[in-house]
């Protein structure tokens, strides 16, 4: 296999946070779903660009994610990956911040 960058940043509102689960081996997990609206140029046009993302953190992270309240604004950082038993990517939080 080909080693390869895989790294996203995406300013996002949370739109929905799960309970707070924990995995198997105890590590605490959150799914939440993010919402960004941003304005790009694509093809020398203006346009709007919005996206529904699927998301997940693990560790203290998704207990930090737990306490932060719908609608609010992030910088994410993280990865994409497909679950084993998943058609769609989900992004991997690894860090969030104030945007």
């Amino acid at each position: 296999m080909n080693p390869g960058a895989n790294q996203l940043i995406l300013t996002a509102a949370i739109a929905e946070l799960s309970a707070l689960r924990y995995t198997p081996a105890g590590l605490p997990a959150m799914d939440l779903r993010l919402e960004h609206e941003s304005r790009a140029e694509e093809a020398g046009q203006d346009r709007l660009v919005t996206a529904s993302v699927k998301a997940v953190a693990f560790g203290a992270l998704a207990e930090r994610l737990a306490r932060q309240a719908i609608g609010s604004h992030w910088r994410f950082q993280g990865f994409v990956a497909t679950p084993r038993n998943g058609k769609h990517l989900v992004f991997h939080i690894q860090e969030f911040s104030q945007d």
